[in-house]
């Protein structure tokens, strides 16, 4: 794995606006093997998801952006971070002063490495969304809650129809209204 992550190199689109730049990995890679955490037990997808689960819920500040956004080329020199961060967020603010590149709006959203939120909030795009997800987890949630309970699903009984049942109190219940108010007149209420 550490070889292979070496060997890979990807020439960078838009090259006729920032000149030809190739991607590739820095020297810190973090290759770990994902094992079950039971001797001679096949590796689930729960102990998968827990690895990725790491790696996701972690944003930009992670990487150390800071937590407001950068106003003037001059804030760069002022930020309280390290100078591979620097690098990236100074990165994100040349590219979005760029015309080709002015629609990303990366200036305003540099402060979080140019990206507008955590990755999870943009999967609409490649799958679902998190409005989906978290509704789905509701329902699941909600099934499990009536199985528990024994609720059974029973149809949902509407009233279309509404009648007019009258306004005020009826006698009795006025006599027993007037006495509270005279404060009870030892009649017990």
């Amino acid at each position: 794995m550490r070889r292979a992550v070496g060997l890979v190199r990807l020439p960078a689109l838009g090259a006729d606006v920032v000149g030809r730049r190739v991607l590739r990995f820095g020297a810190q890679v973090d290759v770990r093997v994902i094992a079950s955490s039971d001797v001679g037990e096949p590796l689930t997808s729960a102990a998968v998801a827990g690895y990725i689960a790491k790696y996701a819920t972690k944003g930009a500040e992670s990487a150390g952006a800071v937590d407001r956004r950068i106003r003037h080329a001059r804030d760069l020199a002022t930020l309280p971070v390290r100078d591979h961060t620097l690098r990236m967020i100074g990165t994100c603010w040349w590219l979005g002063g760029l015309v080709p590149f002015e629609s990303l709006r990366l200036r305003r959203w540099a402060h979080m490495l140019g990206y507008r939120g955590h990755f999870s909030t943009k999967s609409r795009r490649y799958s679902t969304t998190l409005t989906a997800l978290r509704q789905a987890r509701a329902e699941h949630r909600a099934e499990q809650q009536h199985a528990a309970l024994g609720l059974t699903d029973r149809p949902v009984i509407t009233v279309g129809q509404w009648r007019y049942a009258g306004r005020g109190y009826s006698p009795e219940a006025a006599l027993v209204a007037a006495s509270v108010r005279e404060g009870g007149g030892g009649h017990g209420a």
